[in-house]
């Protein structure tokens, strides 16, 4: 993985789990690797691993259970809302870069219809 200097590391390995997890790359219910080796899996550090986990879990991404390991929510509402805020995210980012470019949203929407 690739990290962009802009935005926090613990934030983008965030949303790569959360990614995998919206394309069923990780599946509901499936146990995420331990923060060691999430840690190795992405080159990060021990301790931003487990902040990657403190902050799913207090999403309601994921849950740990006490000497089994941290396991993905199968909570369908909860990976619906996680992929409604990161298509937002995504909306934001091309009308930030559309306005930018002076291009009124009216255009965007234009250029959106027509594009294949």
């Amino acid at each position: 993985m690739q990290y962009d200097s802009k935005t926090p590391i613990y934030m983008q390995v965030i949303d790569a789990i959360k990614l995998d997890i919206i394309n069923e790359r990780i599946k509901t219910g499936e146990k995420l690797p331990s923060s060691r080796d999430l840690a190795v899996q992405y080159t990060i550090n021990p301790n931003t691993a487990a902040r990657v986990y403190q902050e799913l879990e207090r999403e309601g991404v994921c849950y740990t259970k006490r000497g089994m390991g941290t396991f993905v929510t199968e909570d369908e509402s909860k990976i619906k809302e996680c992929r409604h805020e990161m298509a937002q995210g995504c909306l934001n980012e091309f009308l930030k870069c559309i306005t930018e470019l002076g291009i009124s949203r009216e255009e965007a929407i234009e250029m959106i219809k027509t594009t294949k």
